[in-house]
Order: C-alpha cells, then sequence, then structure tokens
C-alpha cells in the first residue's frame, strides 16, 4: 500500500543568494520527489515570527526569523511516498557538520543557521507549513 504524502521544503536566502535552487530542486527530483508547486517570495520578520512560533521560547528563535526573512526563498510542495521522512533524510542533520555524505545541508549548508533547506518534521506540521504558504 502506498503512503503518498505532501511535504514543505524551503530553499533558505543563503542557497537562493548562491543560485542553488535549481540544483536543490533536481535533488528533489533524483530521490522521487515531485514538485506539486513552488513560488519565490520575500516574507516579512513578522510572517517569520509566525512561521517559527512554534520555537519562540529557544535562544535562536529571534536570528531564525531574522535570516528567514533577510532575502527572497523559495517555498515547495512536495509529494512521494513516505514524503515528510524521506525529505529529512536527503536534507540531513541540522547542522552541516553533522551532516551525512550527500545531504543537502552536508552539500550546500555553510553553517547550522545558513543551512541551506527547511523541511517539515511530521505530517501535521506538514499541513500547517503547506497551509502557511500555499493557503490551502
Amino acid at each position: 500500500m502506498s503512503n503518498i504524502e505532501r511535504t514543505l521544503s524551503i530553499i533558505k536566502p543563503d542557497a537562493v543568494q548562491r543560485n542553488l535552487q535549481d540544483q536543490i530542486k533536481q535533488e528533489f527530483k533524483n530521490k522521487g520527489f515531485e514538485i506539486i508547486e513552488e513560488k519565490k517570495i520575500h516574507i516579512s520578520k513578522e510572517e517569520a515570527e509566525k512561521f517559527y512560533k512554534v520555537h519562540e521560547t529557544k535562544p535562536f528563535y529571534n536570528d531564525l526569523c531574522k535570516y528567514l526573512s533577510s532575502g527572497p526563498i523559495i517555498v515547495l510542495s512536495l509529494q512521494r511516498e513516505n514524503a515528510v521522512m524521506e525529505n529529512r533524510k536527503l536534507m540531513g542533520a541540522t547542522n552541516p557538520i553533522d551532516a551525512k555524505e550527500g545531504t543537502l545541508r552536508k552539500k550546500y549548508g555553510i553553517s547550522i543557521d545558513k543551512n541551506s533547506v527547511h523541511g517539515s518534521d511530521s505530517i501535521d506540521n506538514a499541513k500547517i507549513e503547506l497551509d502557511f504558504f500555499f493557503n490551502r
């Protein structure tokens, strides 16, 4: 029985600034993801604060929000079997230094903050995050 899911991925400002979006999108396609929707946007710090509300008690919250709103991002709605888990595997560990070879963050991430991509961490959050950016 197939378990087709959708998940959100964000190509973050550091990767867009370095013009890596085509390579990153190709990596998704190579791993069997279908890009259902995509858009390039520049969100405000207030929008970033709403998006990352789940982290608002954490010490990195303010920097995270400043960073996500610091330049254009590309938001992607990705679909495939077990999309949430498969995207997490493809992204790799939050800190590029700890990420496995071949993962997006190992290849493209600059630092724990500028780690090039975001992905939903659960099916429930994927729905919330997709709604946030694509107003379903």
